[in-house]
């Protein structure tokens, strides 16, 4: 993974608790990524050491000349408070290169329907698939179902009324608010299975065909997947972005199943072996121990972490960030995986 140093050429004050901060590219390239992407920010604590946090990119490669992240405060989020208190127009920040397998493809000749869903800060990177569809894709329709708690707390609203106003024919919000002031006539409550259902149907949804990019909180996620489950969506249709893995019980390895285990992990030219203690992951088996591999997100969704297990049995707490593919061929997450046996030995590109 490629690592840049880049100035801060803007911050803006999105809403009370949000920011965008705007990236200057490199003197010597232009830095390149898909809509829908993340970086990872890396800040210095005052132990020497340094925390990680990916966000995606809310700039559009096909729009935008700058790079640009927006980042909502999390209550005692080391970097996302950091981003939102301490970053200014000139500062520079340690930035790992564009990721993620969530992204969009334009097709300049597609004729179709993307419709977007989002709660909260989830809608960064679907305002950068937006505005990148609605470049590259004439023909194509836009269609945003976007959650928040109040209007005050709305993330990109005027950019949004603005691209409303500029593609009227094909691009449409339609707005759902949870804690909405006396004023407010729109629609009330959260994404759920009902409210959405309808919606589509309004914007004469075709199962078969359109494609769907959703980015928010467990709950809203699992009642879109079922409305998909439903109604037969194929899942090359269907893309995702949690904000956080599902912790489901079944889903977690059995403490039980695991012992103290010897892993070798190759990364960087260097080869580094390490105890995995029962309770530990290989990620964090490695840190506890200063050997400094490629992560961020820490919940198994980013993918920074990916590496290849070569040798023996290893078994993650979480496989969502991953294809049946990339399992099938042995690729893991070091941040969710746990050693089941002795001689493992995982390969990090």
């Amino acid at each position: 993974m490629k690592t840049y140093f880049l100035q801060v050429k803007e911050v803006i004050q999105e809403t009370a608790d949000t920011v965008t901060l705007s990236f200057w590219h490199p003197i010597s390239e232009q830095i390149k990524y898909k809509a829908g992407q993340f970086i990872t920010i890396s800040i210095p604590t005052s132990d020497g050491k340094k925390v990680k946090r990916s966000y995606s990119m809310s700039s559009s490669p096909a729009t935008d000349t700058a790079v640009a992240v927006t980042v909502k405060r999390v209550p005692n989020g080391i970097v996302s408070n950091y981003l939102n208190d301490n970053v200014h127009t000139g500062d520079f920040l340690e930035v790992i290169e564009p990721m993620g397998s969530f992204f969009f493809e334009p097709s300049e000749n597609a004729n179709r329907n993307i419709f977007l869903f989002g709660a909260g800060s989830g809608i960064t990177p679907l305002i950068s698939i937006a505005k990148t569809v609605l470049k590259t894709e004439p023909n194509t329709k836009v269609h945003l179902l976007y959650g928040n708690r109040s209007e005050e707390s709305i993330i990109f609203k005027k950019e949004l009324e603005i691209l409303e106003s500029q593609f009227k024919d094909r691009f449409s919000v339609q707005y759902i608010l949870s804690q909405p002031g006396s004023t407010w006539v729109g629609a009330k409550g959260r994404i759920n299975q009902a409210n959405t259902t309808i919606w589509l149907k309004d914007a004469c949804v075709d199962f078969k065909k359109d494609n769907f990019f959703m980015c928010g909180p467990e709950e809203m996620m699992d009642d879109l997947k079922r409305i998909f489950e439903l109604y037969e969506v194929s899942k090359s249709q269907v893309h995702y972005e949690r904000f956080n893995a599902p912790m489901q019980e079944e889903d977690t390895v059995n403490t039980d199943e695991l012992k103290k285990q010897t892993v070798k992990v190759i990364y960087d030219g260097d080869t580094h072996e390490f105890v995995v203690e029962p309770h530990q992951t290989i990620l964090e088996a490695a840190l506890e121990q200063d050997i400094d591999l490629p992560y961020s997100c820490q919940a198994g969704m980013c993918t920074a972490c990916l590496g290849k297990c070569t040798d023996g049995k290893v078994k993650m707490d979480e496989e969502e960030g991953l294809t049946e593919k990339e399992i099938a061929q042995g690729y893991i997450l070091t941040c969710v995986s746990h050693p089941m046996s002795e001689g493992v030995v995982v390969e990090i590109d």
